[in-house]
């Protein structure tokens, strides 16, 4: 009589009929080969499993790639929506101070900053009533500014139409009381055509990791472009 334990007559029929089960379980699968290697003793080494094993990270190595791939292609495509809603709500207003007070408002909240703010440069002393009003979100600055700040005192910096970059002391002149909180931003230099003086498009955000160098900046190039066509119609 055989010393080895018969297994459970309904388990060895359900193997039978069903092997793919233990094939595609891989807990099973590593117990089985494990079982194999005891029963083959100390000296012989089996380079079908070492070449098994291998294989084994390669796909584990290759289903984390593929997850990330996912993660990001959903995180590019949530993006670009959001992007899009946000140009659409910004293309809603037919009256330039309503548009600007949207930028702080629903635009802000759709793209998740804390703040967005606007600098326009001008040679002139921009000092009226309407300019007062506006001074949460526009601000007036004097030639050479953007560059200025863009560049943050080194001037061999290349200055792109889109800077992400984390911030560790926040400009009042740009935030004013929303300084202290502001520890990222994306600054979005502005062309608004031949004879006219740049401007700058601020996001504001309290995550320090919301804007950084290493992200792509495709979107914000793209919102850029419409909101500087969009400006042109107001500075007409």
């Amino acid at each position: 009589m055989s010393s080895s334990p018969r297994i459970d007559e309904s388990l060895r029929d359900t193997i039978i009929s069903r092997p793919d089960v233990i094939l595609e379980d891989q807990d099973v699968m590593r117990a089985l080969i494990a079982a194999n290697e005891r029963s083959m003793g100390g000296n012989i080494v089996d380079l079908r499993g070492i070449a098994m094993d291998r294989l084994e990270a390669r796909l584990d190595r290759l289903e984390d790639t593929h997850r990330s791939v996912i993660a990001a292609a959903y995180d590019n495509l949530a993006g670009t929506n959001q992007v899009h809603r946000a140009i659409l709500r910004m293309l809603d207003p037919i009256e330039f101070e309503p548009f600007l007070r949207d930028l702080g408002g629903d635009v802000a909240d759709i793209l998740r900053v804390a703040c967005i703010r606007l600098v326009l440069e001008s040679s002139e002393n921009d000092s009226e009533p309407e300019m007062a009003r506006l001074g949460d979100i526009l601000s007036m600055a004097e030639p050479g500014f953007v560059e200025a700040y863009l560049a943050e005192g080194r001037s061999s910096a290349p200055l792109r139409q889109v800077t992400l970059r984390q911030v560790h002391n926040a400009e009042p002149q740009i935030y004013g009381n929303a300084a202290k909180d502001i520890r990222s931003e994306a600054c979005l230099k502005l062309d608004f055509g031949p004879g006219r003086l740049p401007g700058l498009l601020i996001l504001g955000a309290e995550d320090q990791n919301q804007f950084s160098r290493q992200q792509g900046t495709d979107l914000l190039a793209f919102f850029a472009g419409v909101f500087e066509r969009t400006m042109r119609r107001w500075l007409s």
